[in-house]
C-alpha cells in the first residue's frame, strides 16, 4: 500500500497541472517580428476561418494570444505570421 501512495503523490506535482504556454511575445521574438504587428496580423488571420480554422477558435477575445506547444492553432499562427509581407 505504501507504494501506491508514493505513485499517487509523485504523479500529481503542481508543475504538471498547467502546461507551459507559448505567448505572442515569445513567438514574435522567435520570428523576428514586432509584437504589435504580429498581433494585428493574427487578428486578421483569425477572421479567415477557411484558411486558419483553429486560430480563431482557440483564441478568446480580450485575452492574450497564447498557445499550447504543438497545438494546431500554434502552427496556424506561425503560418499566418510567416505570410506577413516584409515591407508595408
Amino acid at each position: 500500500m505504501t507504494d501506491m501512495t508514493a505513485l499517487v503523490t509523485s504523479n500529481t506535482p503542481a508543475a504538471n497541472d498547467l502546461p507551459a504556454m507559448i505567448t505572442l511575445d515569445q513567438l514574435a521574438r522567435e520570428m523576428k517580428i514586432v509584437p504589435r504587428e504580429a498581433r494585428m496580423m493574427l487578428r486578421l488571420a483569425a477572421k479567415q476561418v477557411k484558411v486558419y480554422p483553429n486560430l480563431g477558435k482557440d483564441h478568446v477575445a480580450r485575452q492574450p494570444w497564447q498557445w499550447a506547444p504543438g497545438s494546431k492553432a500554434l502552427e496556424e499562427a506561425k503560418k499566418a505570421l510567416a505570410s506577413m509581407p516584409d515591407g508595408k
